[in-house]
């Protein structure tokens, strides 16, 4: 069986983001960059039914600028198989992403197809659900648990009530939550194994793929700083606070 795994290049989860001094972006100069954790919860849950036997072959997928080739190669290092790059310089919106996946899932036409439920910069959530509206695949969202049984996936959803399980004939759609599994740390000797993997490289008008925004952004700003809180004596002090200075009564 092929999977497809997406992985997306992101300022790193330990650093503190800023935004440019014009505010048109978030500043990525000189910042370390990772792949998203939700990413590298989809990479590890691929490599661990290869190792099942599951599995055959998995395919790295990422898009954005030439420097997303370190994602790829982590991946690669982790246990993927071979990769590929849709390299541009562009902006990319949850639905040019879906779009370019889709060509790629019609290419390579692997039986499962997992992401990670979001990425820690846009945190949009959309991607996963996009590329399942696109091909026509079922899609199991959340995922704590994989289990693949022939040509069906049983996918255990993590939804506000609880757990949902949910069978999906293969080729199927599954999105990774944080509860999937723990991602392993790449070896020294897989690491440079993985130079030496194949990585190819596409762009979005090779693959027919127009990614003009669909949206743009007005302004990025850091939150405001949060107030220090206030011990009440009683009640009827908390209620006047929240209605006099909080305003929220």
């Amino acid at each position: 069986m092929k999977v497809l795994v997406a992985v997306k290049r992101v300022v790193d989860y330990n650093v503190k983001v800023r935004p440019k001094a014009d505010g048109t972006d978030v500043d990525i100069a000189n910042v370390k960059m990772s792949i998203n954790p939700f990413c590298e919860i989809a990479v590890e849950e691929a490599v661990r039914l290869k190792e099942k036997g599951v599995v055959s072959e998995i395919i790295a997928v990422s898009m954005g600028p030439k420097q997303s080739q370190e994602q790829i190669r982590t991946a690669l290092a982790l246990g993927a198989d071979r990769g590929i790059l849709v390299e541009t310089d562009a902006e990319l919106q949850p639905l040019a992403v879906a779009k370019c996946l889709k060509a790629i899932v019609e290419k390579e036409e692997p039986q499962m197809v997992i992401l990670g439920k979001q990425t820690i910069d846009g945190d949009n959530n959309q991607t996963g659900q996009m590329l399942g509206a696109l091909t026509g695949m079922g899609q199991g969202t959340f995922a704590s648990e994989v289990v693949v049984a022939g040509d069906t996936v049983k996918v255990t959803r993590e939804i506000d009530g609880g757990l949902q399980t949910v069978e999906l004939k293969l080729p199927a759609i599954v999105t990774t939550d944080l509860r999937l599994n723990e991602p392993r740390y790449a070896s020294l000797p897989n690491i440079m194994k993985a130079k030496k993997k194949p990585l190819d490289t596409t762009t979005p008008d090779e693959l027919g793929v127009d990614i003009t925004p669909r949206t743009k952004t007005l302004k990025v700003e850091p939150p405001a700083e949060r107030q220090a809180g206030v011990k009440v004596a009683d009640v009827a002090e908390l209620v006047e606070k929240l209605k006099n200075e909080a305003k929220v009564i």
